[in-house]
């Protein structure tokens, strides 16, 4: 069997992964392949590993029998149509990029860029910006998406004793449903952060922007183009939300004259969220479980349909 494998592995990585594959299993890695040979291979073969482009599902596949992403989300590939397996990375995403969005929160309650920013300067204020700082602590919270990161967030919250609702529009575990519902809840949110995939486009609207608490914080892992930007900006700059943190943006990277770059109540983390140490580790650890379920004729893990985005 061929494994195409996209995804760019270092020497020790590329190792490991050879070390542990079943005999029966051909790689090729792209990395090693010209340009123009790379996407016949990836034809040829029945297995995949890693996020090839999205171009080159323009054809039938007929060949590819198992895909293991690597990566969470996978917004690009939903017009695929494919027979075969599809399986992301689960929750392995998910911590990081909660603590990613708890950290930003955290930074922005307790002024940590306004102290970094002093202290680059040498310049000692202390005593006026204590009566600036804000707890996270018992704040109502709603959290967009019922996902692996949705989750894991809500249950870091659990430890600041957050009161916390979660929104999904088909999961009929969430707390809210809908966008009327969440209008309705974010007079008295103090917290909105936005999980939610690429397939949400639009769904936090200026009307849901302008929906939000005075002094509201606005976070966002999910995807930019969930968000009205312009909106959101505006609401910013007015003092209508008092910070947001944005792990992502419309357009990435973010043009040098988007305001959010300048506003001081905005914390970037330029798609960082996921991050972790030896983070191909993990990738090369999840597909070979899961290439043994697939030649085992088991269920994959986190088997995903790319139509409905999740």
């Amino acid at each position: 069997m061929q494994l195409f494998v996209n995804t760019n592995l270092n020497d020790t990585f590329k190792n490991q992964l050879l070390q542990q594959l079943p005999t029966k299993v051909t790689p090729i890695f792209r990395q090693d392949l010209p340009k123009e040979e790379q996407e016949a291979a990836f034809r040829l073969s029945k297995i995949v590993m890693g996020n090839p482009p999205a171009a080159w599902f323009g054809k039938s596949l007929p060949n590819l029998k198992f895909w293991q992403l690597d990566s969470a989300g996978f917004d690009g590939y939903k017009q695929a149509q494919l027979t075969a397996q599809v399986a992301n990375m689960g929750d392995y995403f998910a911590w990081p990029c909660a603590e990613t969005m708890v950290a930003g929160i955290l930074a922005l309650y307790r002024r940590i860029p306004e102290l970094v920013t002093l202290q680059n300067r040498s310049e000692w204020v202390g005593a006026p910006i204590r009566d600036r700082t804000g707890l996270l602590r018992r704040q109502r919270v709603v959290i967009l998406g019922t996902g692996t990161i949705g989750q894991a967030v809500r249950q870091m919250l659990t430890g600041f004793e957050c009161q916390t609702k979660m929104l999904a529009r088909t999961d009929p575990q969430a707390d809210l449903h809908s966008v009327e519902e969440l209008k309705q809840e974010l007079s008295q949110t103090d917290i909105l952060i936005n999980c939610l995939p690429g397939t949400a486009t639009g769904f936090v609207s200026a009307e849901v922007i302008a929906a939000m608490k005075p002094g509201s914080i606005y976070a966002n892992v999910g995807r930019g183009s969930t968000t009205d930007e312009p909106a959101l900006i505006q609401a910013l700059q007015s003092g209508q939300l008092s910070g947001a943190v944005l792990d992502v943006t419309a357009q990435e990277p973010l043009p040098t004259d988007s305001p959010l770059w300048t506003l001081p109540n905005v914390l970037l983390t330029q798609h960082t969220g996921g991050g972790q140490p030896d983070e191909d580790a993990g990738k090369v650890v999840h597909f070979l479980r899961n290439l043994n379920h697939f030649i085992a004729g088991e269920p994959l893990e986190n088997v995903v349909e790319l139509s409905r985005g999740y």
